[in-house]
C-alpha cells in the first residue's frame, strides 16, 4: 500500500483503510472474535486509518477498536469516528455544541483516548451545512483539546461543496465506487484545490461489487441489505449505493467481463477508486479477517489501463447514472 498526505492535517495514511461499520453491526452476525481478526489483520498487512462511529453497534465498534490498539500496543494508526446520527429525532436543531460535545466525550470514552484524530459529522440533515454556528461550535471543541480536527460525512455531491466552504473542515466522507462516479466530476477537483482530504466510503456497493452477491443471496433480517432496500431505515444511498438490485446485479456483470483473470472483483473494484488521486483513503469493511488481508492486497495490483477506465464509464452512464447520478 502506498501512503497520502490527508489533506491539510498532520497524518498521512495507507491509500486503503479499515471501515468498521461491519464489526460493530447492521451486517447480519458478526461476532466480536470476527471483529477483532479482521480489525488485527488489517492494521498486520499496514493499514494506518481506522474510520467508525459512535452508533456501530452503540459504541461497540469503538471499544473493539480501542481494546485491539491497546493490546497491539506500538504506534496508533489514525482512527476517525462519526458523530450526530445518535439524535433521536435526527434534526437540524440538534446539531448544537452541547450535543456534539456530548457525543465527542462518549466517542473519548469508548475508544480510550484523551483527544480523537478526527470527528466526522455523520451525514447531519443538509440544514445543517447552512448552519455556521455547527462548524463555530467545532472550532470551539477543537480548541478544547479533545479533538484535534473535524470533517464531515456527507450524503451528496452539494452537500460536500457546501461543507468544504467552511475552513475548519479538513475531511470529506463520500460515496466513491464504480456505480457512484458523480463525486469525480467537479467536488473531487474542488476537494484538491482546497487541499481537503477524501475518505471514500461504500466502495464495493453494499458488496455488489465483490460479484459474489446473486439474486438468491439471502440477507439476515439485522443487515441493512435487508431492511434498508428503500430508505426504510437510513439514506438508502448507503445500500446497494442505491443501485436498484436488479439493475446492480446487471451492471455487476458488465464489469465482470473487465476484470483481469485472477483477479478478484473486490480488489478490482478497489483499484479503480485508487486511479484517482483525489481520494486520500478507501474504506472496505471486512466481516473477519480472509477479507481485510484481501482488501490490503488491492492496493498493489497495476494500475488500470485507459480502455478499462473507458469501459467502467460506459456502464456507469448506460446503465447506473439515470438512478442514481442527480440524486447524491
Amino acid at each position: 500500500m502506498r501512503h497520502r498526505q490527508f489533506g491539510r492535517t498532520a497524518f498521512t495514511t495507507t491509500d486503503i483503510g479499515f471501515g468498521a461499520w461491519q464489526i460493530g453491526g447492521a451486517w447480519g452476525d458478526v461476532s466480536e472474535a470476527d471483529g477483532r481478526a479482521a480489525l488485527n489483520a488489517a492494521l498486520d498487512a499496514g493499514m494506518t486509518f481506522i474510520d467508525t462511529a459512535d452508533v456501530y453497534g452503540d459504541g461497540r465498534s469503538e471499544k473493539i477498536i480501542a481494546d485491539v490498539l491497546k493490546a497491539r500496543g506500538g504506534k496508533r494508526p489514525m482512527v476517525a469516528t462519526k458523530a450526530g446520527r445518535r439524535l433521536s429525532p435526527h434534526t437540524a436543531e440538534g446539531y448544537t455544541k452541547a450535543n456534539l460535545e456530548g457525543f465527542i466525550d462518549r466517542s473519548l470514552a469508548n475508544l480510550q483516548v484523551d483527544r480523537l484524530d478526527l470527528v466526522q459529522l455523520h451525514c447531519p440533515p443538509t440544514e445543517v451545512f447552512y448552519r455556521p454556528e455547527v462548524f463555530e461550535g467545532l472550532e470551539e471543541i477543537k480548541a478544547s483539546g479533545k479533538i484535534a480536527d473535524y470533517g464531515v460525512s456527507v450524503s451528496t455531491v452539494e452537500e460536500g461543496l457546501k461543507a468544504i466552504e467552511y475552513p475548519g473542515v479538513v475531511s470529506i466522507q463520500i460515496i466513491f465506487n464504480i456505480f457512484r462516479q458523480r463525486p469525480a466530476h467537479l467536488f473531487f477537483k474542488e476537494a484538491q484545490r482546497r487541499n481537503v482530504a477524501v475518505i471514500a466510503r461504500v466502495p464495493l456497493a453494499s458488496g455488489l461489487l465483490s460479484g459474489k452477491i446473486t439474486r438468491d443471496t439471502a440477507f439476515a433480517a439485522d443487515d441493512h441489505r435487508a431492511f434498508n432496500r428503500h430508505g426504510e431505515a437510513f439514506d438508502v444511498g448507503e445500500t446497494f449505493a442505491g443501485v436498484p438490485f436488479e439493475v446492480g446485479l446487471q451492471a455487476v456483470e458488465e464489469v465482470r467481463k473487465l476484470v483481469p483473470a485472477g483477479t478478484g472483483m473486490a480488489a478490482f473494484a478497489l483499484r479503480w477508486i485508487l486511479m484517482n488521486e483525489a481520494v486520500s483513503v478507501v474504506i472496505p469493511g471486512a466481516r473477519n479477517a480472509a477479507q481485510a488481508e484481501a482488501n490490503a492486497k488491492a492496493a498493489d495490483l497495476a494500475p488500470l489501463s485507459a480502455e478499462v477506465m473507458a469501459a467502467t464509464a460506459d456502464i456507469y452512464d448506460r446503465l447506473v447514472a439515470p438512478h442514481v447520478h442527480q440524486r447524491w
